[in-house]
């Protein structure tokens, strides 16, 4: 099976890129070294090509009746133009995906991951078929995507647009014009930092992205995404979320709302924020060598207790960070250990987020 391709594609070959596959996408996962690409998007401003991302529209009079049975989150409260982050759940708590809903004038955009965007979309239409007037659309192959991320975002992306990015709020979004063209621009991320996100058509996206090189941009593969991700404790779906890993057990308590609205696994997320989950997710910092990898053992006491999601080298912090899923029994512990290579190796419980953008 060939690997899709964003639009980008060639620009990222010219740009010397190392391309890999990811979610079915042949993909760049750096272009210099991920280290200098993540300490790049921290102090000044980096791009990053996510196209791949999906993209599914919802409309008619029951669009937010379906959504509010899709998500955990509650949509009720949107005004127009503004974001929301939520799960999307099966009925056992288990989580189909994890995504970005989109108040439109006159509809919703779902922001999807890569990987998963034919099983929510298919997802999504099993929920519309029991409800009249919606109207389900996968419209991804209509949009290109691009993130502007770091503290100098606004400064860099401010030249080529007419609006005042200044009086855009944190998980809002504007259409504005770009090369006479309407897209539409958020001001969200993935990398802990402050940023934008663009959705336009394929054309208009390859000359923004090369704009914003000429203005100084440096490209950012998915390496330094995912190192970026980690340490702002970002979850990951196939590690920190997935179909038998609910919200709760991966700290998005804030996200699993008590409205009226019945959604899929209402009861037993509702449950388990009230009394608790029987996991809990926690960070780690590693106090002898080695790489905490997805799937590794933890320890307590000689009892195996949990596993590492996510673990890596968190460059801003200078050290090897996991987060890993444990039984709540173990709540109050702080120190455990993770089995690397047959070997246990010594970790200490630190909070999460593992890092906060300086305000």
């Amino acid at each position: 099976m060939s690997l899709k391709r964003t639009p980008l594609y060639e620009a990222h070959k010219r740009l010397g890129a190392k391309m890999v596959e990811f979610g079915g996408w042949e993909m760049p996962i750096q272009y210099t070294s991920i280290i200098e690409e993540h300490q790049t998007v921290r102090r000044s401003v980096g791009i990053f090509d996510v196209s791949h991302m999906g993209e599914i529209e919802i409309s008619g009079r029951g669009a937010l009746e379906l959504v509010q049975k899709l998500i955990t989150n509650d949509a009720s409260t949107l005004a127009a133009y503004q974001v929301l982050y939520s799960p999307m759940c099966y009925e056992s708590g288990g989580t189909v995906d994890d995504l970005l809903v989109y108040k439109l004038p006159d509809r919703f955009l779902l922001v999807v991951n890569a990987a998963n965007t034919e099983k929510d979309f298919e997802w999504v239409q099993k929920n519309a078929a029991a409800l009249s007037d919606v109207t389900v659309r996968n419209v991804s192959a209509d949009y290109a995507q691009i993130a502007i991320q770091g503290p100098k975002a606004q400064e860099l992306l401010q030249p080529l647009v007419e609006l005042s990015l200044r009086e855009m709020k944190y998980y809002w979004a504007v259409r504005t014009r770009l090369w006479d063209e309407s897209v539409l621009l958020s001001r969200t991320g993935y990398t802990g930092e402050d940023g934008f996100e663009v959705y336009a058509s394929p054309k208009i996206a390859q000359c923004l992205w090369d704009e914003l090189l000429k203005a100084g941009a440096t490209p950012i593969g998915l390496g330094a995404r995912d190192t970026l991700r980690f340490e702002a404790s970002y979850p990951l779906y196939g590690h920190e979320l997935s179909d038998e890993i609910s919200p709760i057990e991966a700290g998005l308590g804030w996200t699993v709302k008590e409205k009226s609205a019945e959604y899929n696994g209402k009861s037993v997320l509702l449950a388990q924020k009230r009394h608790g989950a029987s996991r809990r997710l926690i960070g780690l910092k590693m106090l002898a060598g080695g790489v905490p990898r997805q799937g590794y053992k933890i320890f307590l006491h000689g009892s195996e207790i949990g596993f590492v999601t996510s673990g890596m080298y968190a460059p801003t912090l200078e050290g090897f960070l996991a987060m890993g899923l444990v039984n709540s029994s173990v709540s109050k512990e702080e120190e455990f250990e993770v089995e690397i290579r047959g070997e246990r190796r010594r970790a200490q419980r630190v909070s999460l987020p593992f890092y906060r953008r300086p305000r």
